[in-house]
C-alpha cells in the first residue's frame, strides 16, 4: 500500500540511483538498443516505471539490472509499434556494464566525428551534462550544440560506426584521440576559471579511464590534470585577479590532489601527457628549472610544437636569465603571431630586463589578442605598473 512516506523514500532513492547509475545504465542500453535516442527515452521511461511501481512492488534486489531490462522492453515495445526489428541481447554481467561505459566513451570520441561534435557528445552522453550546460560552457546557443550532438548520432548511426573499444592494434590512435577529448573539457574548466564543474567532469572520465583502461598515457593525462586542478585556489585573488604559478600561495595547493597526481606518476613511461604531468610534479614538489628543461626537451621530442618550443623558451629563461628566452621567443612569434600567451611571455622578460617601451607593446598586443576576462586584468595591471615605473623614471631624471 502505498502511503506519502513511502512514495517520498522511494523518490529519494530513485533520484539517488539515477545520480550514481544513469550513465551506466545509459551505456548498457545504447549497447542493447543500437540507438542514441532510443536508449535516452528508455532509460527516462525506465526511471518513470520506477517511480511509478516501486513504491507498491518495493525496491528491486538490483535496481540497476530492473532499469535497464524494463527499460529495453519499453524500447522493444515502441519499436513493434512502428515496426522496426530490434536485437535481443542477454542483460550484461557485471564487468559488462564497465566495457559498456568504455565502449561509450569511444564511440562519441570516434575519429569519424568533428573534434567539436566528440566533446558534445561525450559531455552530454558519458558525462550526463545538459545541452544548456554544455552550451554555456563553449560560449554558443543551446540550439546550435543541440545540432552538433543530432549530426554526430546522425554519422554515428549513418557511417556504422561500431559501438566497441578498438582492438589492441588500433588502440594507440584511438585512444589518443579519447585523451584529446577529455583534456579539452579540462582545459575549458581550468582556463575558464568560473568553469570548475568541466575541469571535474574531465578529472572523473580520467579516472573512469584509468579504471578501466590501465595503460600509461591514461594515468599521464589524469596526473596532469590532478596536479593542474591541485592550484585551483592559489590561481587567483579574493577579487578574481590572476596569480602567477611564482608568486601562489602554495599553502594553498590541494595536497590529497597532488599525492594522487605524484603516485600516479610513478605508474608512467615517457609519452605526452606524461611529461607534461612530470613538468607538473617537479612545481608540485619545489620549481627546479633546469630538470623542468630537460622534461621540455623530451616532449618536445616526442610532441614538437610551437607551443611547447615557447614553454620551453619560458622555462630557459628562468633557468638562465630574461636574455636568453628572448632569443628564443622572437622566432616563435612568426609561428604564433596570435597567440596571445607567446606576446605576454615576451612582454614579462622585456619587463623583467627594465626594457619598459618593449614591455608595453607586447603587452598591448596580448591584451589585444586574448579573450579571459581575469588575463585581461592581469595584462592591464602589467601595464599601469609599467606606467607607474615610467612616472617614477620620469621624475627622478628631472631632479637630477
Amino acid at each position: 500500500m502505498k502511503t506519502e512516506d513511502t512514495i517520498e523514500q522511494v523518490r529519494e532513492t530513485v533520484d539517488a540511483i539515477y545520480r550514481s547509475e544513469s550513465r551506466r545504465i545509459l551505456a548498457t542500453l545504447i549497447r542493447l538498443l543500437g540507438d542514441f535516442d532510443l536508449a535516452e527515452d528508455a532509460l527516462q521511461d525506465a526511471f518513470r516505471s520506477a517511480l511509478e511501481q516501486w513504491p507498491t512492488e518495493g525496491v528491486p534486489a538490483n535496481p540497476r539490472a530492473w532499469l535497464v531490462s524494463t527499460g529495453r522492453f519499453k524500447a522493444i515495445d515502441a519499436l513493434r509499434r512502428r515496426a522496426r526489428p530490434l536485437p535481443e541481447p542477454e542483460i550484461p554481467e557485471a564487468r559488462e556494464w564497465e566495457d559498456d561505459r568504455l565502449r561509450l566513451i569511444f564511440t562519441c570520441c570516434h575519429p569519424a566525428l568533428a573534434p567539436e561534435a566528440r566533446v558534445a557528445l561525450t559531455l552530454r552522453e558519458v558525462c550526463g551534462l545538459t545541452t544548456e550546460e554544455i552550451a554555456r560552457a563553449f560560449l554558443t546557443t543551446p540550439a546550435t550544440l543541440a545540432q552538433r550532438i543530432v549530426r554526430a548520432k546522425s554519422k554515428i548511426r549513418e557511417a556504422k560506426i561500431p559501438y566497441q573499444v578498438p582492438e589492441p592494434e588500433e588502440l594507440p590512435a584511438r585512444l589518443d584521440t579519447v585523451l584529446q577529448v577529455v583534456y579539452l573539457v579540462f582545459n575549458e574548466g581550468y582556463s575558464t576559471l568560473s568553469r570548475v564543474d568541466l575541469a571535474g567532469e574531465a578529472i572523473r572520465l580520467g579516472r573512469l579511464l584509468w579504471e578501466l583502461l590501465p595503460e600509461s598515457e591514461v594515468a599521464g593525462l589524469l596526473a596532469l590534470m590532478l596536479l593542474q586542478e591541485s592550484r585551483r585556489a592559489a590561481r587567483t585573488s579574493p577579487s578574481g585577479d590572476l596569480i602567477l604559478l611564482e608568486d601562489q600561495d602554495r599553502s594553498l595547493w590541494k595536497r590529497e590532489l597532488i599525492d594522487e597526481g605524484l603516485a600516479l606518476l610513478e605508474r608512467t613511461r615517457p609519452g605526452p601527457y606524461a611529461l607534461q604531468a612530470a613538468i607538473a610534479g617537479v612545481h608540485a614538489r619545489g620549481t627546479d628549472w633546469a630538470r623542468i628543461v630537460e622534461l621540455y626537451d623530451g616532449l618536445l621530442a616526442l610532441q614538437p610544437s610551437p607551443v611547447i618550443e615557447l614553454n620551453r623558451a619560458v622555462a630557459i629563461a628562468m633557468r638562465d636569465g630574461p636574455e636568453a628566452g628572448i632569443g628564443l621567443i622572437r622566432p616563435i612569434l612568426g609561428e604564433l603571431p596570435d597567440y596571445h600567451l607567446a606576446h605576454a611571455a615576451l612582454a614579462d622578460l622585456y619587463r623583467r630586463l627594465g626594457r619598459t617601451g618593449e614591455a608595453r607593446a607586447a603587452y598591448e598586443r596580448a591584451l589585444e589578442l586574448t579573450q579571459q576576462e581575469a588575463e585581461r586584468r592581469f595584462l592591464q595591471k602589467r601595464l599601469r605598473e609599467l606606467s607607474n615605473s615610467e612616472l617614477v623614471e620620469r621624475l627622478a631624471g628631472e631632479r637630477k
